[in-house]
C-alpha cells in the first residue's frame, strides 16, 4: 500500500513537515473552499500542489499531492434538480484541469445532505483519550425533538422512540445545541454547516427521490464523468455511506456490498471504482470487510483503514471510533486481502498496482486533546494508526510470510 495522509490545506494544524516526519509517501488534499459544483481551475490545483511541495523554510517537501478527497457532487446532481446538468460539465471540466496537472485518483460520495454524521466529536474513552461516536438514541432525539421532522419518530420505531424522549427530557440546552451543531457540522475541512432549517429545507427537496431514485440518479451520473475519467486515465472511487444506513427519512445507496455490485455493474469500467472504508461500511455487522475487498478487489482504487467498535447489535447501531487494531473489523485479515491484490496486479504489470491508504480518523491522544484540530484527524491518533498499519503491513510483505492464495 502507499502511505499517505488526509491533509486539509495551509489551514490544518497538521504541517507539511509534521506529514514528512510521519513517513507518509503523498498526501490526500482537496480545495474545500471553492463551491461544489464550481470548477476547480489549473491556478487553484496549482497553488494546493505547490503548498503540499514546500515544508516550513521552504525546502521541497519531497510530498506530492496524490489522491484528491473530495471532488464533491453537488445535491442539485443527486436530486437532478436545478442547473444539475450545468454542475455535470464543471465536474467534467475538473476532472480535465486535475488530469492535466498530473492527479488520478478522485474519492467522491453520493451521500444525501449529510456526510459524515456522529453525535459526539469528542467522546471520552477508556484509556482518556477521545473519539468520535455515533450514539443511535441521540441521533433520534436529535431527529424527533429538534429536528422535529414529520414522521421522524415512526422511522426509528416504538423502543428508540421512547428512549430518545426520555434522553432528551433530561438532556441539558448546552447540550442540545452541542448535539445539533455536531450533527450538521458539515464535511470534513468544509467552511460551511447547516442550521436545522437548512437541513429541513434539504430534506424538502428530497421528497420525490426514494432510493430506487437516487440510484438511479447516481448511474446517471456515472454514465456521464466515467468515460471522461476513462479517457483521461483517471479513477473514480465512491466512498460508501457514512453511517451505512438511512438516516432523516433519506436513502442511503452506498452501504453495503450490494450496493457496490449495481452500482459498478452498471457502469462496467475500471475508471468506475471503490474507496473502501473499513470504518463506514464496519458500522454495518453484516459488512464482512475481507470478503468485500476480495470480491472488487480489481475495482479498489483507495483505502481507508479505521476501525469501529459496535455498541448495540443490528442496524443502524451505535458505534464509536476504535484503535486502528481494535473495534469489529480484523484489519489483519483485511490487510491480508489487500497484499493479495497488490501482489496479483503488479504481476499483470498494472500501473495502479500499489494501492493509496490513508489511515483514517483515529482517536484524540497525548498533545491531540484540547488541541482544537479537525475532528476525527489528530496527528498523534493518527500517526499511531499509521504506524501500526504499517507493521501489519511490513510482516504481511516480508519474505519469510507466506500467505494462503
Amino acid at each position: 500500500m502507499r502511505q499517505t495522509w488526509r491533509w486539509f490545506g495551509p489551514r490544518d494544524l497538521t504541517s507539511v513537515d509534521d506529514m514528512r516526519q510521519a513517513g507518509v509517501e503523498g498526501v490526500v488534499s482537496a480545495l474545500h473552499h471553492v463551491a461544489t459544483g464550481a470548477v476547480w481551475t489549473p491556478g487553484e490545483i496549482r497553488r494546493r500542489q505547490d503548498a503540499i511541495g514546500r515544508m516550513k523554510d521552504g525546502r521541497p517537501s519531497g510530498l506530492a499531492w496524490e489522491v484528491i478527497e473530495s471532488l464533491p457532487v453537488s445535491e442539485d446532481i443527486k436530486k437532478q434538480k436545478g442547473d444539475w446538468r450545468g454542475h455535470i460539465a464543471n465536474y467534467k471540466q475538473s476532472l480535465a484541469n486535475l488530469a492535466e496537472s498530473g492527479l488520478e485518483t478522485i474519492c467522491y460520495n453520493f451521500m444525501p445532505v449529510l456526510d459524515w454524521t456522529r453525535t459526539d466529536l469528542a467522546y471520552r474513552v477508556d484509556h482518556g483519550g477521545t473519539c468520535m461516536r455515533f450514539d443511535l438514541i441521540d441521533f433520534a432525539a436529535f431527529d424527533i425533538h429538534i429536528l422535529k421532522r414529520s414522521g421522524a419518530a415512526e422511522s426509528f420505531g416504538r423502543e428508540v422512540a421512547d428512549a430518545a424522549g426520555e434522553r432528551f427530557a433530561t438532556m441539558s440546552e448546552a447540550r442540545k445545541v452541542e448535539l445539533a451543531s455536531n450533527v450538521t457540522a458539515g464535511l470534513p475541512g468544509s467552511t460551511e454547516s447547516m442550521s436545522t432549517q437548512d437541513v429541513l429545507r434539504h430534506i424538502g427537496e428530497y421528497d420525490a427521490v426514494d432510493a430506487a431514485r437516487l440510484r438511479a440518479n447516481f448511474v446517471a451520473f456515472l454514465e456521464e464523468v466515467t468515460p471522461v475519467a476513462e479517457k483521461l486515465g483517471m479513477r473514480l472511487c465512491c466512498h460508501p455511506d457514512d453511517p451505512p444506513f438511512p438516516l432523516l427519512g433519506l436513502p442511503r445507496i452506498m452501504s453495503t456490498a450490494d450496493d457496490y455490485r449495481h452500482v459498478l455493474g452498471a457502469v462496467d469500467s475500471p475508471a468506475n471504482g471503490m474507496t473502501l472504508c473499513s470504518g463506514s461500511l464496519g458500522a454495518r455487522s453484516d459488512n464482512d470487510l475481507p470478503a468485500i475487498m476480495r470480491e472488487f478487489a480489481p475495482r479498489v482504487h483507495f483505502l481507508h483503514l479505521r476501525n469501529v467498535t459496535l455498541e448495540t447489535p443490528g442496524t443502524p447501531s451505535s458505534f464509536h471510533e476504535a484503535e486502528h487494531l481494535g473495534g469489529n473489523t480484523d484489519m489483519v485479515a483485511l490487510i491480508a486481502e489487500i497484499v493479495k491484490e497488490e501482489a496479483r496486479r503488479k504481476a499483470e504489470g498494472r500501473a495502479d498496482h500499489q494501492i493509496p491508504m490513508r489511515p483514517d480518523h483515529g482517536q484524540d491522544i497525548i498533545d491531540d486533546l484540547g488541541r482544537k484540530g479537525q475532528p476525527g484527524y489528530p496527528t498523534i491518533g493518527r500517526l499511531k494508526g499509521l504506524a501500526e498499519l504499517r507493521g501489519i503491513m511490513t510482516a504481511l510483505t516480508h519474505p519469510a510470510v507466506q500467505l494462503r492464495p
